[in-house]
């Protein structure tokens, strides 16, 4: 079992460090990918290293992706090596998992037709354009997708997320 988190610059620090951090205590190894290798940096400050670059991922060597939000969907969703990565958990029904904002990759990359999520509130009108069934709860979970809407809901996110790998 692995996870990958997709991000880049300006993610929310705590959407990226919790389930990070979560999935280790877990024994599950975790991989950061980003546009670039190298140092990503937080909206609060935190720096990670990504140590894949978007095209150098295998999504068939993972488990289950991570999407955290901030401002950093908007710099993962204008890259094909991450809508293709989206695309290929979804086709093979893997879990993903997206909090805030990060369910705006989901809508590049075309996969949020008909299903439930739900992600924070300035992004709603969003996800109802692309198709999505919208909910203002803090955890949403359709089949192989869960979504929350901002670091408050982190707690219910990470339940949902340990029951999805826990089966």
């Amino acid at each position: 079992m692995k996870g990958l988190i997709i991000s880049a610059d300006q993610f929310e620090d705590s959407e990226l460090l919790i389930p990070y951090y979560r999935l280790l205590e877990e024994g599950i190894p975790v991989r950061i990918a980003a546009p670039a290798r190298g140092t990503i940096t937080g909206k609060h400050g935190y720096a990670v290293t990504a140590d894949l670059a978007l095209a150098e991922v295998a999504a068939d060597d993972y488990t289950i992706l991570i999407l955290p939000g901030g401002k950093a969907p908007a710099a993962v969703r204008r890259e094909p090596a991450a809508l293709e990565i989206c695309r290929s958990f979804f086709a093979h029904v893997r879990p993903v998992a997206a909090i805030c904002h990060g369910p705006q990759t989901l809508v590049s990359a075309g996969l949020l037709s008909g299903r439930r999520a739900t992600c924070y509130r300035s992004v709603a009108d969003e996800l109802r354009g692309a198709g999505a069934l919208y909910e203002d709860s803090e955890v949403v979970v359709d089949g192989n997708l869960i979504t929350s809407r901002e670091p408050a809901d982190l707690p219910a996110f990470m339940r949902e997320i340990m029951k999805k790998l826990k089966g």
